[in-house]
């Protein structure tokens, strides 16, 4: 049987994804240095709100079709034609696989598809890229990158599997969307191709992925890959699976079986249940204003003249449930799901919404001993379809905080809880500051280890944090490691290189505000580089080297008049006027 998700209603905002409450327009005021600020973007929706999606469920085998309302962009000034999207229909797709992997336990693959004739996704809405900001562009692609990230981690850490049925015609972010699955099914009709036009089109680089999934994920070889990319018509039929674009071909009349086939066989490698109940997720409360953004578990206060925003994140509070049924019971309400919506949701708002806070200080609050147990409940039940999710939830979070274009300080300080999962916001930052209390020992703050921090969050190149930090040298992880479930007090934190300083309180408020005032001095554009190469160090992977070419190539490669000039390929696109290039190689 085939249940549909319901759909908007005819009243509904053309893109409640970008609908702000009062406090939200105050805040975006704030932004507007000419008096014209766009409201500002909400990452909740659910599917009662998409205009953009449809999902369908059949036991193990969950539809999520596109089918983009072209008159319905997050902004206003163009039309999401032949299924192009933009950052709303990616807000949608977002909430769309976390309500399959919370709410719909039973799905074991996803197929996704369109239900426009002949036209898969003709990729990310040019039109939109031509007229946004610099700072939407990259943001946008961003996203759009870790929501992709994302289908692969769920393939890889909790058994759901995606296969691309490519009805139609599959070009730029479409084809990366479909990259982005285990499996690609192509329809051969003799006219639908994949492609990835956005060099000789646009004069920019496939921006979610593309050149590096098509190489290191695909294996397409690197010639064919050249005249693949540098073509604008793409390739169809046997010369696509052959040349390894897709993994399947099939007449129109064969398709959907052969998509169904494909679907059911992806299902029996799950180890997902089949008799679980699902957990709602109901939508993130929270209160916005002029000082931040404010939420049960998560607190961001914003301090202009500093140029810095406080990001706190406090412990569970009162008696936690601690058997699967109990947890199961608390649903979306349970302590670890809640913050890591809470905090995702920060992250998002702040890097889209908030662009001249540059520094943003982590701090954490409440009962280290219930952060403890936490974890421990964590690993007790770590092999349940709920709690793996959970651990999920928080790893994405957690590695969005790591690709975050902003400064990351931690500060630990009295009545902190940097225990395990929570630690793991100190080993994301770029300098940990701890506060030593050598004459009242007993309110000096702590840093616990837990075996959360030792693998169960990874960051993109597949490392631990604590492995980022010691390269993996085999002496600092092994004392690290010896002083699992220990507090740790200043003076042996820094010891072992957990924490960057250990300032006594004596020196604690100037050491922080000339650290907090000497990074504010300097060039965001100079410290995004910095970060993004200090951050990832000595290993790289897939996603490494996709976010990699996004902060470095993209973001001169946007910035180039030959792409967004006034006679630039980007500007000019649908103009019938033929870009004009400057030759000079730089």
């Amino acid at each position: 049987m085939t249940i549909s998700a319901p759909v908007a209603s005819p009243a509904a905002p053309s893109n409640p994804s970008a609908v702000p409450n009062d406090a939200d327009r105050a805040g975006a005021a704030r932004q507007s240095s000419n008096g014209a600020a766009p409201a500002p973007v909400d990452y909740r929706t659910d599917p009662s709100n998409y205009r953009h999606l449809k999902l369908s469920f059949d036991g193990p085998v969950a539809t999520l079709s596109l089918d983009i309302d072209e008159d319905a962009g997050i902004r206003p000034g163009y039309k999401l034609k032949l299924n192009s999207y933009d950052l709303g229909v990616d807000i949608e797709l977002h909430d769309a696989l976390q309500r399959i992997r919370f709410e719909h336990p039973e799905v074991r693959t996803v197929v996704v598809t369109s239900l426009k004739d002949r036209v898969f996704c003709s990729g990310a809405n040019i039109f939109m890229l031509g007229t946004s900001s610099h700072a939407w562009k990259v943001n946008f692609c961003k996203f759009t990158n870790e929501t992709r990230n994302g289908i692969e981690d769920s393939s890889r850490h909790s058994g759901l599997k995606f296969v691309a049925a490519l009805n139609g015609s599959c070009a730029g972010g479409g084809y990366e969307l479909a990259l982005a699955c285990d499996d690609i099914v192509l329809v051969d009709d003799r006219s639908s191709a994949v492609s990835l036009p956005e060099v000789p089109l646009l004069g920019v680089l496939p921006g979610t992925g593309g050149l590096t999934r098509v190489t290191d994920k695909r294996r397409v070889r690197h010639d064919l890959a050249d005249i693949f990319c540098t073509t604008t018509e793409g390739v169809r039929g046997q010369r696509a699976k052959d040349w390894r674009l897709v993994d399947e071909i099939a007449r129109p009349q064969q398709f959907a079986q052969a998509v169904a086939e494909r679907a059911k066989a992806r299902a029996a490698e799950s180890d997902r249940p089949a008799d679980a109940k699902g957990v709602a997720l109901p939508r993130i409360e929270r209160t916005v204003d002029d000082a931040g953004y404010h939420y049960r578990f998560v607190d961001v206060q914003i301090d202009r003249t500093r140029r810095t925003a406080t990001f706190t994140v406090k412990a569970p509070q009162g008696a936690q449930p601690a058997d699967v049924d109990a947890i199961v019971a608390a649903g979306a309400a349970w302590w670890p799901l809640q913050m890591a919506r809470e905090l995702d949701d920060a992250i998002l708002s702040m890097r889209t919404n908030v662009l001249d806070i540059g520094i943003w200080l982590l701090r954490t609050e409440g009962d280290a001993a219930a952060v403890k147990q936490m974890d421990e409940t964590l690993a007790k039940h770590a092999s349940h379809w709920f709690v793996r999710e959970t651990i999920g939830m928080l790893r994405r979070t957690l590695a969005r905080l790591d690709v975050s274009s902003r400064t990351l300080f931690a500060l630990v300080e009295p009545g902190s809880c940097f225990v395990g999962t929570l630690a793991e916001l100190a080993f994301a930052a770029d300098r940990a500051y701890m506060l030593m209390l050598p004459d009242e020992p007993q309110n000096a703050p702590k840093i616990t280890l837990t075996e959360a921090n030792f693998g169960w969050y990874p960051m993109v190149n597949g490392q631990s944090r604590l492995e980022r930090r010691f390269y993996e040298e085999r002496e600092p992880l092994q004392a690290a490691r010896a002083a699992i479930g220990e507090p740790l007090d200043a003076e042996r934190a820094e010891k072992l290189g957990l924490v960057t300083a250990a300032l006594d309180d004596i020196d604690w408020a100037d050491e922080i505000r000339i650290a907090i005032e000497e990074r504010a001095s300097m060039s965001p554009d100079a410290l995004t580089g910095l970060e993004a190469n200090l951050r990832f160090a000595s290993k790289e992977t897939m996603e490494t080297r996709i976010f990699g070419r996004l902060t470095a190539w993209q973001n001169w490669i946007f910035n180039r008049p030959n792409a967004v000039g006034d006679k630039g390929a980007l500007k000019l696109y649908g103009k019938g006027e033929k870009a004009a290039f400057d030759w000079n190689r730089v």
